[in-house]
């Protein structure tokens, strides 16, 4: 197998942190660098999801749900037809 050498930029403490990691992994940084290429190019593409983090508006939303389903004097309803007659809304 034939090798090249490739430079890339990255921070320093993130080398560190990586190369900490894969040394524990039992692997080089160029091995894991080797891992992760072949990864890509079986999965055509990265081989993770990579997304936005939840918004915070959508963290409060979660959070207040979660208060909710637990607070025992919240209001429920024993069926749908219950919730729209008390918001006043006809079928």
């Amino acid at each position: 197998m034939s090798t090249v050498v490739t430079n890339i930029r990255i921070d320093k403490e993130l080398k560190a942190q990586a190369t900490e990691l894969f040394n524990d992994l039992g692997l080089t940084l160029s091995q894991a660098f080797t891992v992760f290429l072949k990864q890509a190019i079986l999965h055509h593409g990265l081989p993770f999801a990579v997304t936005r983090p939840p918004s915070k508006e959508l963290l409060e939303a979660i959070k207040e749900g979660e208060e909710l389903a637990h607070d025992p004097n919240a209001k429920t309803y024993a069926s749908f037809d219950e919730l729209l007659e008390e918001l006043n809304i006809k079928k």
